[in-house]
């Protein structure tokens, strides 16, 4: 079983080296200064949760030739660098390769490039940065494996899609879970985070605890984070993961305090604030993706649209801590109101 991870940074570094301890034969393509770093210091890990360094030594290519074949190809890198690599890929000889990336757009570039029968879509639930040679992670450790979701191009599931997603179970520390709507999971993805999370950080200085105590900046990431979802909605894409049902219920008045929570974890360093400031390119891509959604959709869209507009003309922070927007209590009063309505009638009849 051969397999390339085709991108050596944070998440493609971190795989291919999980993939390595689990005893398969793993190459790992890498590029210019990257490829120098690799060779000359190993690929260096470091846990943020414990601290931990670890260091692997992981053949490595600078190219893919047409006649290079692997069993697997893992493509491993942000949405605006992969369709730069089609070309590359097109032309190899490989059957079964496998994206993990953000994606809004679905896989039709991908599957008109390389053929549906050998392209698979997924996404790498970890996260990492780099501190010089080093990566910084996140998951993919003792007691927090990285989850690998996968799915096939067309939706549902496969052979295939089970030999691959048992392959991946093999890496140390790693988990693979299969999504049978995996091009809807991938857009729910990108509307929670991409049109309302990551421009709303940015108008909060790219600073979770700045956003944390920014009201204002938190209202603007959950409207149009439900914007987002129905706009996806309203195109038929169901809901993935179904757990998001749930969460979109939430009225605003208590949907905020629990965003604010969340961006207050120190984790978000990691997972978000870290990424967010080096990834405006992708950012853009994906939110211009997004907005084609919105508008074969014809869903009335206000706060993605301001946001996206503040992110790409690089607006000035909202005032740390402001909270000028009133909340939506509509959520909150109607159940209240009939609460309340349905005590007197029991007082009444009683």
């Amino acid at each position: 079983m051969r397999i390339l991870v085709f991108g050596a940074g944070p998440l493609g570094s971190l795989i291919a080296a999980r993939l390595l301890e689990g005893g398969l034969a793993v190459t790992l393509l890498a590029r210019g200064q990257r490829l120098e770093e690799l060779k000359q210091h190993g690929l260096a890990l470091k846990s943020w949760s414990n601290g931990a360094e670890e260091v692997h030594q992981i053949p490595l290519v600078d190219h893919l030739d047409a006649d290079d074949i692997y069993d697997l190809i893992l493509v491993v890198m942000r949405k605006n660098s992969v369709l730069k690599t089609l070309p590359i890929l097109a032309a190899n000889r490989s059957k079964r390769i496998l994206f993990l990336m953000n994606n809004a757009a679905g896989p039709q570039a991908l599957t008109e490039a390389l053929g549906e029968e050998r392209v698979l879509i997924g996404f790498a639930g970890m996260a990492g940065y780099r501190d010089g040679e080093c990566i910084v992670f996140l998951n993919a450790e003792e007691g927090r494996p990285g989850v690998i979701y996968l799915g096939e191009p067309g939706g549902g599931t496969s052979a295939r899609l089970e030999e691959t997603a048992a392959i991946l179970r093999q890496g140390k520390h790693l988990s693979a879970q299969i999504e049978p709507e995996m091009d809807a999971w991938s857009k729910y993805h990108v509307a929670m985070l991409f049109p309302g999370l990551a421009p709303a950080l940015y108008l909060c200085g790219n600073d979770n605890y700045r956003m944390a105590r920014t009201r204002d900046g938190l209202v603007l990431a959950w409207r149009a984070m439900l914007e987002g979802f129905r706009v996806l909605r309203k195109l038929g894409y169901p809901v993935r993961p179904a757990a998001l049902k749930k969460f979109t219920w939430l009225p605003e008045p208590l949907a905020v305090p629990l965003l604010s929570r969340l961006m207050a974890n120190p984790r978000m360093e990691v997972a978000m604030v870290r990424h967010a400031e080096v990834i405006r390119d992708e950012i853009t891509q994906l939110n211009d993706e997004f907005m084609g959604l919105v508008e074969t959709s014809g869903e009335f869209t206000p706060t993605i649209r301001f946001l996206i507009n503040q992110y790409k003309n690089r607006a000035p922070a909202l005032p740390d801590g402001s909270r000028s927007i009133r909340l939506h209590w509509s959520g909150v009063l109607v159940p209240v109101l009939l609460m309340i309505c349905l005590g007197l009638l029991v007082a009444l009849i009683f």
